[in-house]
């Protein structure tokens, strides 16, 4: 059987599958020294399933496969539930919507990156606003929806075309870190953590509008300083890279 393309899609070619994922050993898990994250994915496309778990066990040795699922019930029924990471399907045939699925996993300890073939604005502000770190489309290559969840996740894993995300050491300044106020820079960390705007005001003890004002300014921040932080997946990368990520 000849290698998988490691940037092969999830709507691709799906390459030939044998077995489950833990037919295919990660040999370069080792290199790393953190501890693997263990990852949960929920698509009630069997195929896709199974090639999306195979990819990340053959080509992400720093993410374990914990638990994959078809039906929503079987994800939160599992013992392995809940990961760390949630890779969650947009559309799925049980009538649980997007905002209960995203806010389960959320309430559960998971961060949630959403996989959809459906490339709308209302589908990814839906999934966004009901916490989840990132929306990517399933057109994209399992590579960058991988580096999204390592920035999610605040792990880093270097190559010649890749950046370092990792938290920047204590003292240390990026020279286009932009100055956040110390409200500005609370209500950051925990909109980054997975909390809805309703839920930074009511933790900050603060109102709605007030919450929404400090997450503005930090955004116009990030953008005079070039870096353009507009959704919230950009958002939690400027976190993972200017040491708020925790």
């Amino acid at each position: 059987m000849s290698d998988r393309d490691p940037d092969s899609t999830l709507t691709g070619s799906i390459p030939t599958l044998i077995g489950g994922a833990s037919h295919h050993p990660a040999p370069e898990a080792a290199a790393f020294d953190q501890p693997r994250i263990r990852v949960a994915i929920l698509d009630d496309h069997e195929v896709l399933l199974d090639s999306l778990s195979s990819w990340i066990t053959a080509n992400a040795p720093d993410f374990e496969v914990a638990l994959s699922a078809k039906t929503w019930l079987e994800l939160v029924h599992s013992a392995n539930f809940p990961t760390q990471l949630v890779l969650l399907d947009f559309q799925l045939k049980e009538h649980v919507s997007i905002e209960a699925r995203v806010r389960t996993c959320r309430a559960a300890g998971a961060k949630v990156i959403v996989l959809s073939g459906l490339e709308t604005n209302e589908a990814r502000d839906r999934a966004l606003a009901a916490g989840a770190a990132g929306f990517v489309s399933k057109a994209q290559p399992l590579r960058e929806v991988m580096d999204l969840a390592r920035t999610v996740m605040g792990l880093s894993r270097e190559t010649d075309l890749q950046r370092d995300w990792r938290p920047l050491p204590i003292g240390a300044e990026s020279p286009n870190r932009p100055k956040l106020s110390l409200g500005e820079r609370e209500a950051f960390k925990l909109y980054v953590a997975g909390h809805s705007t309703n839920e930074v005001a009511e933790l900050m003890n603060v109102r709605y509008e007030t919450a929404k004002t400090y997450l503005r300014r930090v955004r116009e921040k990030y953008a005079k300083a070039n870096r353009p932080a507009s959704r919230k997946a950009d958002l939690i990368r400027r976190a993972a890279e200017d040491g708020y990520l925790q």
